[in-house]
């Protein structure tokens, strides 16, 4: 089942992420968001988060979707994915994750890494997707795709191959360190032993 996390940053406007949210089987909502995906004509197949967001028109709509959680030591995505976790599902496209506030932007690209070893997950946003990988790994791209990675690991280091500036056991103790690359050809390839780096990949261009 092709599940969707929509959270309630900026709802997206490029194409990628909405033919995910238009093809999706199931869309599972972070509280307010469901305000969003009404608006754009779809309807949430379920609703978890503190709810405090969420209209009490909407509340009746979809009163039979609501899963509240009122734990205030995470996050709704954080929420909307133990949710997921919780009901088997293996395989998450997370959409609505980045914009509006940049707080919230960070936090949500970091959560990736904590629940990498338990869903595959990935973050679509409007210029690129967001993906975690715990180990050596070679990536299908395109000549002159635009590539970062990043780590929450300040002792991590990374080799890589197929790269327009190579990365020679290039320690990532900062989040700009390992930015602002290029693939140049069909294929990357990352080395390193232990850690999780955080991949960004953007979109072709329209």
């Amino acid at each position: 089942m092709k599940t969707v996390i929509l959270a309630d940053g900026s709802f997206p406007v490029h194409p990628v992420p909405l033919s995910h949210l238009d093809d999706a089987e199931m869309i599972v909502c972070c509280d307010g968001a469901a305000e969003k995906l009404d608006k754009y004509g779809l309807a949430p197949d379920a609703i978890v988060g503190d709810l405090d967001s969420l209209s009490d028109t909407l509340k009746e709509k979809y009163s039979d979707r609501l899963f509240p959680d009122g734990d205030q030591e995470t996050n709704d995505l954080t929420k909307a994915m133990k949710w997921c976790l919780a009901r088997g599902i293996a395989e998450v496209v997370i959409v609505g994750a980045t914009g509006m506030r940049e707080d919230h932007t960070l936090g949500n690209i970091s959560l990736l890494a904590d629940y990498s070893s338990m869903i595959n997950a990935v973050m679509l946003t409007d210029s690129g997707s967001f993906r975690v990988y715990d180990r050596s790994v070679t990536i299908a791209s395109r000549p002159g795709q635009q590539v970062s990675l990043l780590s929450i690991d300040p002792t991590l280091t990374v080799t890589s191959s197929g790269l327009r500036y190579p990365l020679n056991n290039l320690r990532l103790y900062s989040w700009w360190r390992g930015t602002l690359n290029e693939a140049t050809g069909a294929t990357f390839s990352l080395e390193f032993n232990m850690g999780q780096v955080i991949l960004f990949l953007k979109y072709p261009e329209l």
